[in-house]
């Protein structure tokens, strides 16, 4: 066993699916793209390539070893020695079938254990890996509007289907029509030299399955890239599904004709109908030329066997040869079915893996540097799409150390401000400044590392709570995420929790988006991870909108001490929350409107006076 454990490390090791790179991102063109990926596991291709070489020899030299044996066999029984049994037979061929006997038993061992340690442990599971692993890395760096306009099962599958996909390809490329045309070509040299009409039958037996697949094959590729494209979209139509299961349950329609994952499901089904009638028919027509090629084959080879030209162990050759070749023909029809299904999955794939970034840092750009957390925002035009104007001409000022407000109306733009100040999106004029760096030239990453953001919607993950707590500050031990979880006053409902599988505390699992938590339970787990990272800039997007008024006061309490120091950003449809900051930005139609602090808003009148008269609350920090 630590041979073999030894042997599986040794080609395991040969490809490191995590390794590092400098870019991600794959070319949009086929060949290149693949090249992209194959390239960096070029030595394990090569190698599977003198697999399928090496292995079609072989398989050839039995079918030969078969008629040799028919021979001996023969002669061995017209002979004097017969009677001597297998002493006389091994005394007088013993070579012959050791030398036949070392080739099927060691050698072409030897190769199989080759060819199957490159596919299963260097392709299979270092190169899907890697494919799938940078076919991430390039689409998590996309910016929020490509996941805002695309399914997250109809993402995710494409990246996982990725590495698979273009595999399965090389596989069946390299491993089995590779070994199949060197074994076809051997087939026809071999049977050529028995008789020249049975290796032209053969070629033209070639010929006609050539012209067939040039027929038959561009159709597999197209409707299997439709199959592939149509069956991400129904993953897709059924993860949202899921995720959203309690609105389908409440609102959902018995009517199939109005679901759409029965659409999604629908649309697959008429795809794999066309793709499985051109299936069908090549099956039918393979079957039909190849049942003529044996009989020619069979008729040729007995004929000439009457007129002396032949043995009986050629003839049983050339049979089992040619029936092996029937049975490889049919194989390689269904690796060419599999393997113009892989290209357009792998098509299908790359249209969406290979997208460029849309939002990339400058070359060599360096990172930010944080002193002070003054923020500024010069001319800010935004527009989500070419017809819709999301800010305008904005330009505002937040001095650090300071707490701001910002106030407007549903659409006036304020979660937009704050995604613009992440650089969440490019703007498209104007510039946004972080004591005096121009964000559109600093590094995404160093950027929002300086930022705490808590949203109305709780973002957490299918992991444990002390993971989604732990979430961005990867070196917490349980006690700081303990603390953090006090301070959000989360700690008393952590510690009764308990999941499915016996998990309790902070080892539970929230369910996927925190689903197995209340809405307030999930905000407070929130706000314990912007406790845990203390980052020096603070944006709150409505963080307590789900909290009850008893937990919301000791909340704010904290929040209240934990913004001592730091820059703050608070959006609140509840003016109260906000109304002791020092800054109040009131937004409107993408424009500022007014600002001031509370009481010189409500002295002046206007947007803010108006939506105050309508509310009343507490203090942050009263």
């Amino acid at each position: 066993m630590k041979i073999a454990d030894s042997i599986f490390r040794l080609f395991e090791g040969i490809i490191d699916p995590f390794a590092s790179r400098k870019d991600y991102e794959p070319p949009n063109k086929l060949l290149a793209y693949v090249w992209h990926y194959v390239g960096q596991a070029r030595w394990a291709f090569a190698a599977m390539l003198m697999y399928g070489f090496l292995n079609a020899i072989v398989e050839t030299a039995i079918f030969t070893f078969i008629g040799e044996i028919v021979d001996i066999l023969g002669s061995f029984q017209s002979s004097e020695s017969f009677s001597g049994g297998w002493d006389s037979l091994l005394s007088e061929y013993g070579p012959t079938l050791a030398f036949m006997l070392a080739v099927v038993v060691v050698f072409r061992a030897v190769v199989i254990t080759f060819g199957a340690l490159i596919e299963e442990q260097v392709i299979v599971a270092g190169f899907f890996t890697l494919m799938r692993w940078q076919s991430h890395k390039h689409i998590i760096a996309q910016s929020l509007s490509f996941f805002q306009n695309d399914l997250a099962g109809r993402i995710s599958q494409k990246v996982f289907q990725s590495g698979q996909a273009t595999g399965e390809m090389m596989i069946s490329l390299f491993q089995v029509i590779w070994f199949i045309a060197v074994f076809s070509i051997t087939a026809a040299g071999m049977l050529t030299a028995l008789n020249w009409r049975l290796g032209a039958i053969v070629l033209l037996w070639m010929l006609i399955f050539g012209l067939l697949a040039r027929r038959y094959v561009p159709m597999i590729r197209d409707q299997g890239r439709e199959v592939a494209e149509s069956a991400s979209v129904a993953s897709g139509q059924m993860v949202d599904g899921y995720a959203n299961i309690q609105t389908v349950k409440l609102y959902g329609n018995n009517d199939p004709d109005r679901d759409w994952i029965y659409e999604g499901m629908l649309g697959t089904y008429e795809a794999l109908k066309k793709f499985t009638r051109v299936l069908t028919s090549v099956r039918v027509l393979l079957s039909f030329i190849n049942g003529i090629a044996i009989s020619a084959v069979t008729w040729v080879a007995i004929d000439f066997w009457l007129s002396g030209g032949m043995s009986i162990g050629e003839v049983a050759f050339a049979l089992a040869l040619v029936i092996r070749l029937h049975m490889m023909l049919n194989r390689l029809m269904g690796n060419l079915n599999g393997f113009f299904r892989a290209v357009g999955t792998t098509q299908n794939t790359m249209g969406l893996v290979a997208q460029p970034l849309d939002l990339v840092d400058d070359k060599n750009a360096p990172d930010l540097i944080l002193k002070k957390g003054h923020i500024e925002l010069k001319h800010i035009h935004f527009r989500h799409e070419e017809d819709s104007t999301l800010l305008e001409d904005l330009s505002m000022e937040i001095k650090p150390g300071e707490k701001i407000g910002i106030v407007g109306p549903s659409g006036a733009g304020k979660t937009t401000l704050v995604n613009l100040i992440l650089r969440f999106f490019d703007i498209n004029e104007g510039e946004i400044l972080i004591d005096g760096q121009n964000t559109a030239h600093v590094t995404q990453d160093s950027l929002r590392s300086h930022f705490s953001l808590v949203q109305q919607e709780s973002a957490l993950f299918h992991r444990s709570v002390h993971d989604n707590i732990a979430y961005g500050s990867p070196n917490a031990t349980r006690e700081d995420v303990i603390k953090a979880a006090k301070r959000a006053s989360a700690h008393e409902f952590i510690k009764d929790l308990h999941d499915q599988t016996g998990r309790s505390g902070y080892e539970s699992q929230v369910g996927e988006r925190g689903v197995k938590l209340s809405g307030g339970q999930r905000q407070r787990i929130a706000i314990a991870r912007i406790f845990l990272r203390d980052a020096p800039i603070l944006i709150l997007d409505e963080a307590t909108s789900a909290l009850d008024s008893e937990i919301e006061a000791a909340v704010q309490e904290n929040l209240f001490e934990l913004m001592k120091g730091k820059t703050v950003i608070a959006i609140a449809h509840r003016l109260s929350t906000i109304a002791s900051f020092d800054r109040l930005i009131i937004l409107d139609k993408g424009r500022i409107v007014d600002e001031g602090t509370h009481k010189q808003l409500l002295k002046k009148g206007g947007l803010y006076a108006d939506l105050w008269k309508r509310q009343s609350g507490g203090f942050i920090g009263n």
